[in-house]
Parts: C-alpha cells; structure tokens; sequence
C-alpha cells in the first residue's frame, strides 16, 4: 500500500447508529465517511438518511468511529438534498447525495486534501470505505478510472475498476495522480462499475447563506490544517509532500508548497459573495496572461477563492485558450504568474470590502505574493506591486494615491493593498433565459445562459422537451438563481432577460422569487425579493430571434439609444376611450401608424399585450421594428388608461434613452410593492412590464457565435 493510500485511509471513518460505533459484529453500522477538516466529516446524504428525520435534523448524534476505533458523536450539520420528509428518507437518494457532519473531540484527525478544481477525467482513483465483505467488518480499498458525468450538468461522476462493494458509500474518490480527493463513492453499479459525487459538489451549501459562511469555516478550517500540517513535518510525510513528490517534470511554478502556502493565506480573507467575482478576476488573468484572442469556455460555479487558482492549471496543463493551445517560452512559467497575478486581484477586490477582520490577513497576502513575484518577468512583476500598492515604484516611499473608482482599504500608516486597477463597471454576464414556443403539446422548451461581453454567449442548461407553462415558474427557479450568481460580481448585479414567445409576454416573471415556496421569511430580504425588484428584468421577443434583425429593428433600437424618448400609443384608442371604447384599431392600422413614428418613439400600452387587441397592436409594433414597448400586464376592465399613459409620457422623457428605462422600472417596482404602504405615486405603475430588445446581444443568426468547449472527460 502506498503512503497516499495509507493516509487516506486513516482519515476515513465508519457511520454508526448512535451507540453502534463500539458494536464489534457491526449490526447498527451505516456507511462510511472521511474528515476533511479537524471536527468535520463528509459523507452521503444516504447513509445518514438511515436515521431517520431526527439524525437528519441534527437533533440525534450518530457515531462516528476512527481506523484507531475510537467512537466520538457526530451531528448532521447540512444534507443535500434535504428531503421533503425527513421522517421517510428516500430511496434512492438525489443528487448530490452528500452530508456534512461535525464531530465532537476530533481536532486531531486525519484530514484529506480536497482538490481545488473541476475533476480532470478520466483519472486514476482509490476509493476507500468500511466493509462486511470479507465475513467482518473492516477498511477496503479499491483503484479504478473515474471515467467521466453521469448527466450534462456533470452532478455525477462513473467509475470503473475494483470498486468496493456495500458499505463503501461516503467514503472518498482519491486521484492518485494529483494526490486530492476529486469525489465521494455514492454506490456500486453492475460489475466493476460505481457511481460518485464529485467533490465540487460540496459547493451546493453556498446556495443559500448560512450554508456560505458554514462551507466557508470548513474550507477555512481544511487549508489551515495542511499548511500547520507542512508546517510541523515539511514535505517529508501529509499531503503537501505526496503531492510533491507525485508531481512530474522540474520542481517549480505553482508547487504544492506554494498552493499549500498560498491557500492558507487565502482562506483567511472574506468569501466571495458569488461565483461570477471568482470567473471575473479568473478571466481577466487568462486574457493578461495569454495574450491573445481569449473567450471563456466551459462555465465553472466557484464559491471560493482556492477554486479560482484550480481553473488556472490550463495554462500548465496545455489547456486551451479560447483559439488554440497555450505553449509557453522556455523561460515563462504561464500558471505561476497567472496564479499570482490572480492572488494579487483578490487582494485588492477583498481590499474593496472593507471589513476590518481582512487588514492583517491582506497584509500577509500582499507581502506574500510580492516575495514569489520576484523571479517573474519584469513586466509581470511590476503588474503585481502596481495592483498591490497603486502604481508607487518604491514600496519604501511615498504612496501614490489610488486611481479614480477603487476602493482602498486604509491603514494607520501606509496602505499594504492598494488596488491599482478599478473597481468593476458592471456585472460579469447578464442572464437570458430563451423559452421557446411548445413543440411537444404543451409543453416549452427552456434554456438559460449568459451573455458576456463581447457578444459571447455561455450555454448553462436547458430543456428540449420543456414544461407546461404552469411549471416554468418552478423549473426555472434554480437555474435562473445559479445563472445570476455567476453573472453577478464585483457588487454589481446580473439583469435578467426573458425571451418568449409573445403569447407568454404577460407572464409575471417581475415577480418570480429565487427562494422556494414557503422559504419566505418576511420582511426586506435580497434574497427573497421578486427578481423585479432587486435587478433589471425584461422581456424579449423570441419569434424574432429567428431570422436577422430587419433593418426597422435596427433602426429603432439605435434611434431610442440616442433618444430624446417620446411615448407613442400602442393601441390608438386605448388612451382616449379605454380598452371598450368604440373604433377599435384593426392590425394594419397600427402597423401604418407606428411604422410612421419616430424611431425614438416608445409604443405604450395600458393592458395586456398577449391575448386580445392588445397582441394584435404588439404584433404590429414588432413588425414595425420597434424594440422598447412598455405596458401593463393585468386584466382589463380598469377605468386609468389615460393616466396609465400620461404618466409614461413622463416616464420616457425622464430616461431620455432606452438604456434609462430599466432601472425607473424597476424602482417603481420597489415603490408601488408594500401591500400595507404602497407609493400613492406608483401605484399606476402596477403589474408594469417592459420589452427591452437589443438586435446586437446576443448576436442574430448569420453572425458567428461562439462554441463552447467540451467539459472536461466529456462527449466533443
């Protein structure tokens, strides 16, 4: 047995009943499970489950027994998924089937290196777990290939080899080529075949968050242990000196002491609030450090900043680039300045938070990334001090002062991080949500993805066969919350784009909540406010996604940028006579009308735009070109058509362009939304949508797109 084998295997635990751990014929024995910080233990949802609603709930402890024997308490502290009933634990348990237990007197154990990146498969593996096999039971362990996901979101990893039988759920996936654990043994198929959780997985706790700052003290708590771990022993035994001596070619770049060094420092610094701050800074480095044509490829869900270093490997590994692959010079070591580069923005976005707990942790970090810049080149290492200490040539002399738009972290005496380059103008991505007319009954397809800049677009997920309308509201509910946080960054948040089919244009999508049903807790939440009120959301016309923007199109989109906006009706009877009123406005009327507005003129509407007369005039306004139409999406049989429209005249001429819209829409959202105290001044504005419609973003059919890259070990 190998020394990367023996230490994994000394961290791995067997999951009991409670007073089962000492129970020598193993009757009450669950499963197993493995420490992954001083007091805390990973393993499956399921094998917890086995206890029932109040193991679960963490009101029972269970036990949790060491390869010593040694028996302590352990409480489930998170399940995911948790089940709808605890008291009836399913079978088979969903995806990602993984718990998280602390365990009481365990600050000494054992500890796996969980890896810092996206599995790279296939991988050589060991798996380790507590077993009845062989008549008793014991420790077993069993190598093998991670072949690949199980499923195009990846939430699954397939393993092939000597796979350990029953019991072996919740013990760990061990990369024996990189040294870390890549995942959890979940179960055993037919044969030589099992199925695992990848350790990313773990990053479903930062969905809501106290689930943030728990994932966050265990990351915490991990990477303190292996750098005291290095520390104490150096490379001569732990994971900092098995994944030294596993690692090929010369000993330099981003070495495991470094990382191990660098991660400790990181972990003491404020989390990132987003997955989409992590990509940003990611990417930013990738386009320096490249240098060249660089487009983001497959889309990554960070929640730490260890993570962000993991996604810069490729520059070592030979990963490619955007437009081929990365080939460095002889004397240039591509990841070590990516990844320092890297630390140096982190810096100096968490200097931009200004909590007073990141002033010495900056500080070390700071002093830290300048001492391994010093043998990078002169260009990369001057690059460094500048994020670091704002442009000063002299660390030792006077400080310059911070370019316009940062945000420093002051000190006493002088300012160890300074950013030296701007705070970020806006968010990483904005989110599309593309629903298509039902092509099996009732049912719409749906994708979600993300529009960067530059007229990229990122493909998330999505759902050929679709849903009924009914369910959208439901099934898109996670995606869309996973879409944002990775397009929001920097405090600035993601807009929300919903393109449909005109017949769903009425569709409540301002009102939509992130939270699930009943997950409401009252009061001003951020994050179970409807998704109108707290960012941009705006409809978009799918029907004419399918051809190139007509020259109307074009031509409108551009006049109502440049503006002054003026309000024009969508129908032309509705603002003198109500929607009832006689000599109502046939198609080709309106079509003639509005063809003749002026290009920066805004259709408005006092009713509904999907069904009835109200479709008919939208119908016209789309074929006329116009991009920017606002009306309200309730009922008809209301007596304020006139008002609803003057108050719009107002509306437009105060944005002055189309790009001034959303966010007055949005604040009358918030305004006319208190059901015990709306604003008197906005309550007109109730049930207000807006079709806001670029022909540019994203790019229309006949324009190159851009193709994603396979995922890692999956299908080209």
């Amino acid at each position: 047995m190998s020394a990367l084998e023996g230490t994994a295997r000394r961290a791995v635990v067997r999951i009991s009943a409670p007073g089962g751990g000492y129970d020598a014929s193993g009757a009450r024995f669950w499963g197993s499970g493995f420490f992954i910080a001083p007091g805390w233990v990973l393993t499956c949802a399921h094998v917890v489950g086995n206890g029932g609603g109040d193991v679960l709930r963490g009101a029972t402890a269970v036990d949790v027994t060491d390869w010593h024997g040694r028996t302590a308490p352990g409480r489930v502290a998170f399940a995911l998924p948790m089940p709808a009933d605890p008291d009836v634990p399913p079978r088979p348990w969903r995806l990602p089937d993984l718990a998280l237990l602390e365990v009481e007197g365990a600050e000494g154990a054992e500890c796996l290196w969980l890896s810092d990146r996206s599995a790279v498969v296939p991988a050589p593996i060991s798996l380790h777990g507590w077993s009845f096999d062989m008549g008793e039971l014991g420790l077993r362990f069993g190598v093998g290939t991670a072949t690949g996901g199980d499923g195009a979101d990846g939430t699954a990893m397939l393993l092939r080899g000597e796979i350990p039988v029953a019991g072996c759920s919740g013990g760990p996936v061990v990369d024996t080529a990189r040294g870390a654990v890549i995942g959890v043994c979940k179960g055993r198929g037919k044969d030589t075949a099992g199925l695992a959780v990848p350790i990313t997985a773990l990053r479903r706790l930062a969905d809501d968050l106290p689930g943030r700052d728990r994932l966050h003290a265990v990351i915490r708590a991990h990477d303190r242990h292996h750098y005291a771990r290095y520390r104490a022993v150096g490379t001569g035994a732990g994971w900092t000196g098995m994944q030294q001596a596993l690692r090929p070619g010369p000993a330099d770049g981003l070495t495991p002491v470094l990382r191990t060094h660098l991660f400790a420092r990181l972990a003491e610094l404020s989390p990132p609030a987003t997955p989409g701050e992590v990509m940003a800074l990611v990417e930013t480095v990738k386009r320096r450090v490249i240098q060249e044509p660089y487009q983001p490829g497959v889309e990554h869900d960070p929640r730490s900043w260890r993570e962000g270093v993991g996604l810069l490997y490729d520059l070592r590994d030979g990963g490619q680039g955007g437009h081929g692959r990365v080939e460095a010079g002889p004397d240039r070591d591509l990841e070590l300045e990516a990844v320092l580069l890297y630390a140096a923005r982190v810096a100096a976005a968490v200097s931009r938070f200004g909590a007073l707990d990141d002033t010495e942790p900056l500080r070390e970090l700071s002093t830290w990334i300048a001492a391994q810049a010093e043998p990078l080149p002169d260009v990369i290492r001057v690059e460094i001090h500048r994020i670091l200490h704002g442009g000063s040539d002299d660390p030792d002399g006077p400080r310059a002062p911070s370019p316009p738009g940062t945000v420093e972290l002051r000190k006493p005496e002088r300012r160890d991080v300074e950013p030296g380059v701007a705070a970020p103008s806006g968010a990483r991505a904005d989110v599309l949500v593309q629903v298509d007319s039902p092509v099996y009954g009732d049912r719409y397809p749906w994708r979600v993805k993300l529009l960067l800049d530059g007229g990229v677009v990122n493909p998330l997920v999505g759902d050929e066969i679709g849903v009924p309308r009914a369910k959208l509201r439901e099934t898109l509910r996670e995606p869309i919350a996973r879409a944002l946080r990775q397009g929001d960054a920097g405090g600035h948040l993601a807009e929300l784009h919903m393109m449909l089919p005109r017949e769903l244009f009425d569709e409540p999508v301002d009102s939509w909540q992130l939270s699930p049903p009943g997950a409401d807790g009252g009061g001003i939440d951020p994050h179970t406010l409807p998704l109108g009120q707290r960012r941009v959301v705006v409809v978009r016309d799918r029907r004419r996604r399918d051809q190139p923007p007509t020259p109307e199109w074009q031509q409108r989109w551009d006049g109502t940028s440049r503006g002054p906006l003026t309000a024009v009706p969508l129908r032309r009877e509705a603002p003198l006579k109500g929607h009832g009123g006689p000599g109502r406005e046939g198609g080709h009327a309106a079509y003639g009308r509005l063809s003749f507005a002026a290009d920066s003129a805004i259709p408005v509407y006092c009713g509904e735009a999907a069904v009835g007369a109200g479709a008919t005039a939208m119908e016209a306004a789309l074929a006329a070109g116009h991009a920017v139409v606002i009306w309200r999406r309730c009922a008809t049989g209301h007596t304020d058509c006139a008002e609803f429209h003057r108050r719009v005249s107002l509306l437009v001429g105060e944005a002055g362009t189309a790009g001034g819209l959303p966010q007055l829409i949005r604040s009358l959202r918030i305004a006319c939304a208190d059901p015990e105290a709306p604003d008197p001044e906005a309550e007109w504005a109730r049930s207000i949508a807006l079709l806001y419609d670029s022909p540019h973003h994203p790019p229309s059919p006949g324009e190159p797109l851009y193709a994603p890259l396979p995922r890692p070990g999956g299908a080209a």
